[in-house]
Parts: structure tokens; C-alpha cells; sequence
């Protein structure tokens, strides 16, 4: 019998699959199966993020955000017609020290005008667990930015942010902020209903 052997009842074969002495046609139809059970998955898997229609992250150094280092993302000419839901992604390690993040963020626009935000963010919760997704040593938080936003200018729009963390009774920010890895900007369509 084959290694595959063990594939053969999970897949739906019966016993006499099994007792066929030419092995290579059962491996054959097993391939066969099994490359359209991984077929299956990826579209599956693919067609989860139907919403998506911006997504990309910068990296961080690795000595921290330092507190004058802007990340931008520039974004393809949407749909004027759409509204779309913003976010930013953020991924940390267990050596970011914080339980909140604040960062200030623009939206620049076609014509020239900027949109400002100064805004805070709840990285975990008051036990200490980090509120992000992940099941390694980094965890990553989509935060919530813009809902039922449209871009009604045309042409192409820009998002920048940086960090503006400072500690307890400081006037100066963070020269250096450890612990984020990653910062990512993303665009989903918004649904109506």
C-alpha cells in the first residue's frame, strides 16, 4: 500500500479503492483529488477578502518609530461614487511597553487640502493581554480610522501618519518608539444594506 493510503478514507474513497493491486492509478486519482481539494481552499480563502481594496504596510526600523518619521501611503484613484471604510494595522511586539498608541494622521487630498487627526488607540486591555490578532510573538490590531468615507476628488489621495507617544509628565515625545514592527494602512469597500 501506498503512503498515501491514509488519505484514502478522509477523501471518500470506499474499501475497494484500497484493494486494487495497481497502485499507481490509485495514486493517480488521489493526486487528482487532492489538487482539486487545495484548488477549492485557495479560492476559498481568496474570495474572504472580497472587500479589500487597498492594503500594504511599511516596516519599521528596528531601533523603533522614531517620533519625526512620517509613513505615507498612496492610494490608487477610487471610485468617487463609493464609501469605503479606512483603517490603519498596527503590529507589535511584547516589547512595545504601552496600552494605548497615539498617532496623528493627514489625509491629503487631490486638490491640495489636508485633513488632521490626532488620535488615540487602546492597544490592550487592563490585564495587560494585547487586544491584537495573532497567535506569535507579534499581534496585530486593525483600527478603526473612517467609515462611509468618500473620495470625491479625483485623482490620487495621500495618508500619512506618525507616532506621537510621549511618557507620564514628559513635554517630549518618544525619541524612539520599540515594539511596533509594522504599520499598515487598508481600504474596504463599504457595504449598503
Amino acid at each position: 500500500m501506498c503512503k498515501l493510503g491514509l488519505l484514502v478514507p478522509f477523501l471518500g474513497f470506499n474499501d475497494q479503492w484500497m484493494s486494487l493491486k495497481n497502485t499507481a492509478v490509485v495514486k493517480q486519482q488521489l493526486y487528482k483529488h487532492i489538487s482539486k481539494f487545495i484548488v477549492v481552499i485557495f479560492l476559498g480563502l481568496v474570495s474572504c477578502d472580497q472587500n479589500q481594496v487597498f492594503d500594504t504596510y511599511t516596516a519599521i526600523e528596528t531601533k523603533g518609530w522614531h517620533k519625526d518619521s512620517i509613513v505615507r501611503f498612496n492610494l490608487p484613484v477610487m471610485d468617487s461614487l463609493k464609501s469605503y471604510k479606512l483603517f490603519f494595522n498596527i503590529r507589535n511586539t511584547n516589547e512595545y511597553k504601552f496600552s494605548n498608541l497615539f498617532i496623528i494622521t493627514s489625509i491629503d487630498y487631490p486638490n491640495g487640502k489636508k485633513q488632521l487627526d490626532t488620535l488615540e488607540y487602546e492597544m490592550a486591555a487592563p490585564n495587560g493581554e494585547w487586544l491584537g490578532d495573532g497567535t506569535t510573538s507579534i499581534k496585530e490590531s486593525k483600527l478603526w480610522f473612517k467609515e462611509r468615507f468618500k473620495f470625491k476628488e479625483k485623482g490620487n489621495y495621500k495618508v500619512s501618519v506618525r507616532q506621537a507617544m510621549r511618557t507620564n509628565g514628559s513635554e517630549h515625545g518618544i525619541l524612539f518608539l520599540k515594539g511596533i514592527t509594522d504599520i499598515g494602512f487598508r481600504v474596504e469597500t463599504q457595504e449598503t444594506h
